[in-house]
């Protein structure tokens, strides 16, 4: 499996997962069911599962495959894997609040080191190309042709006047007491992987996160942002967010762009 071959793969899957979602979003209604740590999947979550594992394990059948929706991928572990969060954002696309996307993401060594970040509802695509750089696409998202493509960067922090994104469905005051720490201009809240993808563009300086994750959650974001200049640190320690843990879970974490000085948790 080269890049080359993978980036055209992963967008395509996350085109076609999330025209499946979009067709279960516009229907009358959906089924809604409750998993064993009482999160929420719809079949929406288990179509696009579906697709987009055929589609990765086709394509690359060497390759260890890790995806929320599949219990069984939770126990294995490797140094180099794919990682699926198929819906991102379950209580957005349940709410119908748009905030939701697909995340693919290839973890090498530790590392997400490229990823898509596809959400449908709000029409914006973020991935990053072979040699690791970030892009948001635009136009019609054509599954076999990329279309108009421009790069992506992080913002050059101002530490006097910065820009703060958190969770829509979990922010709390933890959250609230850490963000009072730093000399805010504006806050907004977003849904699922898009946090990263706002601190990518430069919308957005920091998206601090304290509370509980799972690394497909996070790994195409960090993907994305790591190649638009960005970082992803632990929360407490301030060392690299890894990725491969036992269970696959994360700890609490800060996405930023590097201008910005971080403050102790």
């Amino acid at each position: 499996m080269t890049y080359d071959d993978l980036i055209p793969v992963m967008r395509r899957l996350a085109i076609e997962a999330g025209a499946k979602i979009m067709e279960i979003y516009n229907s009358d209604e959906f089924e809604v069911k409750v998993k064993s740590d009482e999160s929420p999947v719809t079949e929406a979550d288990e179509a696009a599962d579906a697709l987009i594992s055929a589609g990765l394990r086709a394509a690359f059948p060497d390759v260890m495959l890790v995806t929320e929706e599949q219990a069984d991928s939770h126990s294995t572990s490797g140094d180099t894997f794919l990682i699926v969060d198929p819906l991102d954002g379950t209580k957005e696309f349940i709410h119908r609040r748009g905030d939701f996307t697909v995340n693919i993401a290839l973890v090498e060594k530790g590392v997400p080191t490229r990823g898509v970040v596809y959400a449908p509802a709000r029409e914006r695509m973020f991935f990053t190309l072979a040699d690791g750089s970030a892009v948001e696409e635009t136009g019609a998202f054509d599954p076999d042709t990329i279309g108009e493509t421009k790069a992506i960067r992080v913002a050059d922090s101002d530490n006097s006047a910065l820009m703060v994104v958190a969770s829509k469905s979990h922010r709390d005051q933890a959250t609230d007491d850490y963000i009072n720490k730093y000399a805010v201009k504006d806050s907004k809240s977003a849904g699922s992987s898009l946090k990263f993808c706002l601190v990518a563009t430069g919308e957005a300086d920091l998206y601090p996160r304290v509370g509980r994750t799972m690394e497909w959650d996070t790994a195409a974001g960090h993907a994305v942002l790591g190649g638009a200049g960005g970082k992803v640190v632990r929360f407490d320690d301030h060392n690299p967010l890894t990725y491969g843990k036992d269970g696959y879970a994360n700890p609490f974490f800060i996405a930023f762009a590097p201008g910005v000085e971080l403050k102790k948790a």
